[in-house]
């Protein structure tokens, strides 16, 4: 049987697979990579539905693209098109079109991502494999699969899967484009990170540094012919991103529906603000936190609390390759593609790295799964590269310290999570320590020797997150912030607490709030009510009634309110209600805070109209048009009883206003645990 690794003649030079001549694949490459596809298969689909509807907020704007076009190009959240998802809509597509395929269910939501998980290994291997040989592909997909972060993402229905999928795709483009300096395969690129754009915003943009500088320093050809084709592919980008927002920009507000997470309903204030310039800054508008309350910036940032568990466990690992790649590689020529190839993922991994550590807006635990590719890639390529070179000495020093630091570091995030198979630590620990040492001595080795010793290290290596990622993809997770991986000591989530929505859809540690609600007072404390895993169906089986919690960030339960983070499965009695006669409206019933109105428009497949959007802080509807829209009897109920928006420290109170106004001048009555307000029976 052939072989996957490379000879050790190879130094730095690259494996050149577009200029090899054409000839059949070796068998062991073959089934390796086919059993890492089906390995990723299972590990992203097996079980895919135990989260039930994941985050409720785009399982509901899924439905609601399932069952009007306009609410699927504008990504709204309830189908007669009130207020869009603060994000542009391209993961909701994915996900609308699943379920008007497959119908409203549970694996019809969360199919797209994991599908795109699926892609995203295969193609990084190719990607990879192109300069630096099979092997190397193979660890780098190896790695993204099995990133704790990864394996939650990759089936969670958060716009991330999508964006992951295609940076990597950008990155195969411009790896491509290195080759032979070909234009098409820059203009790839370009709409490849103009489409990402549409999935994530800004966030997509973080490559662009690294892509542009590689490949205008060290592509073929000439200066001036490398300028025009950046200048091209920045042209396709911008038209690949900017059409959506120009349509939408362009369209009268009147006829279309509300931008969510904006005060002046201006999808240019959501690109450029809530989901753009204001990440950095933390000066976003209406959003809850911010600053200090999303943990503490510095580099340090992501090796601390709940974030060194999500993707870091390879991260110093490949901080080391990278530095040590670009030292043997820098006195190579001008095109040099391993040097090339160690600076595209690298300088996507240090910005991004960079960008996560220092940015003072919101920041969730889960972003770090686009750093998971380039930390795959760059430990690939590295991996190849000292292999090559493994009868030299320094090659050998490095693949030592390497493993024995990523034994070190594996054995520091295992015991934050105490009980979490004990031995496993100390196994990784050792194992690293003794495969390091046989590292020193492999030029010294049989050459079948050597091969066993670098499997070895790679099986120690990805142990520590391979077992956190079989743990994530066995757990239920709900709600907007989830977590991967079991509970660690010394957690820190947003205000210090554990991490809001992780698990089960925990609201712990998020700021709380306070006021005066038509369903009496309500304080936010941050914690959150017992909810259990949700069933595919979208219930909540192990829920109990609220959450012990009270205000804006109360986890919900069955007959309960939802929350900020979460939401609830209305009672029997609450959904025979809502759908009597529910045709007759445009919206069977408003509610504060758009994951509040997903549970219920889950439950019931009916619009719900979300007053004042995800944070319950946007500017829509004015209490004039809310009024209006009661008058033309497009709005059956109020569901009161929540505090959203108390917590925020900027943002419209609209929410509040139109909560005072109903309890005022309609008469309340309690169904399934919770106030409803009838808006047709005004108050004699």
């Amino acid at each position: 049987m052939t072989s996957i690794l490379p000879a050790p003649g190879l130094t730095t030079a690259p494996v050149d697979a577009s200029a090899a001549p054409r000839r059949r694949r070796p068998r062991a490459g073959t089934i390796a990579v086919a059993l890492l596809l089906a390995a990723t298969a299972a590990l992203y689909l097996i079980g895919l539905s135990r989260s039930g509807w994941a985050n409720p907020y785009y399982a509901a704007a899924a439905q609601a693209g399932s069952q009007s076009w306009k609410a699927l190009f504008f990504g709204s959240l309830d189908s007669s098109n009130f207020i869009t998802v603060d994000k542009a809509p391209a993961a909701v597509w994915l996900m609308a079109i699943s379920v008007r395929l497959f119908g409203l269910n549970s694996v019809a939501v969360l199919l797209p991502q994991a599908l795109c998980g699926i892609a995203s290994v295969g193609l990084l291997y190719a990607t990879v494999r192109r300069w630096s040989g099979p092997g190397a592909g193979l660890i780098a997909g190896a790695v993204l699969a099995t990133t704790p972060v990864a394996a939650l993402m990759f089936r969670f229905n958060n716009p991330d899967a999508l964006l992951v999928l295609l940076l990597i795709a950008a990155a195969y483009g411009v790896t491509r484009a290195l080759e032979f300096g070909q234009t098409r395969w820059l203009l790839l690129a370009g709409s490849a990170i103009g489409f990402a754009f549409l999935a994530k915003m800004l966030q997509a943009l973080l490559v662009l540094p690294a892509f542009g500088l590689v490949y205008l320093i060290f592509g073929p050809r000439g200066l001036g012919r490398r300028a025009w084709q950046l200048a091209a592919a920045t042209g396709v980008m911008v038209a690949a991103a900017g059409w959506w927002v120009l349509i939408v920009e362009l369209w009268p507000a009147s006829s279309r529906p509300y931008i969510g997470g904006t005060q002046d309903n201006s999808v240019l204030e959501l690109t450029l603000g809530y989901n753009g310039f204001g990440r950095l800054t933390g000066d976003e508008t209406g959003s809850v936190g911010g600053g200090n309350g999303w943990g503490e910036t510095g580099w340090q940032r992501l090796f601390g609390s709940e974030m060194a568990s999500q993707a870091s466990w390879l991260l110093p690992t490949a901080l080391v390759l990278l530095a040590v790649g670009i030292a043997a590689t820098w006195r190579r020529p001008r095109t040099d593609r391993i040097r090339a190839g160690f600076l595209l993922w690298g300088g996507w991994l240090v910005t991004t790295w960079l960008v996560f550590s220092f940015m003072a807006g919101i920041f969730h635990s889960y972003y770090t799964v686009a750093l998971a590719p380039a930390i795959g890639a760059v430990i690939g390529t590295g991996a190849a590269l000292l292999w090559r070179n493994r009868e030299h000495a320094w090659a050998a020093a490095a693949a030592a310290a390497a493993l024995a630091g990523t034994g070190w570091w594996s054995f520091t995030l295992l015991g934050q999570a105490a009980t979490f198979y004990p031995w496993l630590r100390q196994a990784i620990l050792v194992g690293a320590i003794a495969i390091a040492s046989a590292l020193l001595a492999a030029r010294l080795l049989p050459g079948w020797t050597q091969r066993t010793v670098a499997l070895a290290g790679l099986v120690v290596a990805l142990a520590g997150p391979a077992a956190f990622a079989l743990q994530t993809a066995a757990t239920a997770h709900t709600g907007a912030i989830p977590t991967a991986g079991p509970a660690t000591g010394g957690m820190g989530g947003p205000g210090g607490g554990g991490p809001g929505g992780n698990r089960g859809g925990a609201g712990r540690g998020m700021p709380g709030g306070q006021g005066t609600l038509p369903g009496g007072p309500a304080q936010g404390t941050g914690q959150a009510g017992p909810t259990g895993p949700m069933a595919p169906d979208g219930t909540a089986p192990g829920g109990t009634g609220g959450g012990t919690g009270t205000g804006a960030f109360r986890g919900g339960g069955r007959g309960g309110m939802g929350g900020l983070l979460n939401a609830t499965t209305p009672s029997t009695e609450l959904q025979a209600l809502l759908t009597a006669d529910a045709d007759a409206y445009d919206w069977v019933a408003a509610t504060t805070g758009a994951n509040n109105a997903a549970g219920y428009q889950l439950a019931t497949q009916l619009p719900v109209m979300a007053l004042g959007g995800f944070n319950g802080t946007d500017a829509a509807p004015g209490l004039a048009q809310f009024q209006q829209w009661v008058a033309q009897g497009r709005i059956h109920y109020l569901i009161g009883g929540s505090g959203f928006g108390m917590g925020a420290s900027s943002g419209s109170d609209v929410a509040q206003q139109i909560t005072a106004w109903v309890a005022e001048h309609y008469a309340s009555s309690t169904v399934g645990g919770v106030t409803v307000y009838d808006l047709t029976k005004e108050n004699s």
